[in-house]
């Protein structure tokens, strides 16, 4: 079982930002980062959680879309660790692409297309993919299955994900007809019997937040390829004892 840091090493550090980033990388055990990725006013993929600024924002408020990157650059993202670290500010894609390229930590990529769709946000996270060639290290995931969908037809080698928060039925063959590789649900729907359905169908299951030591551990229990959660460190934990 594969373990992703959700927005990074966001139970220590702020979520989606360098410093979050590199914390993660650093962290013995983690497989994988995963992050989220907006589209600024000027075209820009911007790493940032929400559609705007204000909750992770020091001070100031905004929409990431109708912000320029040097307007975003302004705020400071240190989130609720303000003065605890050093100012953050927004990361572009590029940038985490240069923080990671030379280690081996895969990378799984939320598109937040689930309220603006940003026309074009596909093409532009999949130019900066093969740029930094990372495409065996990347997982394509979002709410908005028509935006995966879009995503894989520019690019069918590179594996995606359907996000999901909610109790799908027949989730196995939704998935496989959709022609992607993973399943993304909340984690608590993971029972067993839900479990066995996505296998049945030739589905790969990573599941988000997971933060509890005990949830990690029923995770592995029922069988799931990833899981996505806050504290890499503690999940490290217990992914070693059963080693």
């Amino acid at each position: 079982m594969k373990n992703f840091a959700h927005r990074g090493f966001s139970g220590k550090y702020p979520e989606n930002t360098l410093l979050a980033f590199d914390e993660a990388r650093k962290t013995k055990g983690c497989d994988g980062i995963e992050l989220d990725v907006h589209l600024s006013a000027d075209g820009i993929p911007v790493i940032i959680h929400d559609e705007e600024v204000d909750r992770t924002a020091v001070s100031g408020r905004g929409t990431v879309k109708d912000l320029t990157l040097e307007q975003l650059r302004r705020f400071d993202l240190s989130y609720t660790f303000a003065g605890k670290c050093e100012r953050q500010r927004i990361p572009t894609l590029e940038e985490y692409f240069d923080l990671v390229r030379t280690c081996d930590l895969e990378t799984n990529i939320e598109l937040k297309t689930g309220v603006y769709e940003y026309p074009g946000i596909e093409q532009k996270t999949l130019d900066l993919i093969r740029a930094y060639g990372m495409e065996e290290r990347i997982i394509i995931s979002s709410f908005n299955h028509h935006s995966v969908l879009r995503f894989k037809a520019l690019a069918p080698h590179i594996r995606c994900g359907l996000l999901s928060d909610s109790w799908l039925i027949d989730a196995g063959a939704y998935v496989k007809k959709a022609g992607v590789e993973y399943y993304h649900p909340i984690f608590n729907n993971m029972t067993p019997e839900y479990v066995k359905d996505l296998r049945d169908n030739g589905i790969g299951i990573n599941v988000w937040t997971v933060n509890e030591p005990e949830d990690v551990r029923r995770m592995r229990s029922v069988g799931v390829d990833a899981v996505i959660g806050n504290f890499p460190d503690r999940t490290a934990t217990v992914i070693a004892e059963a080693s």
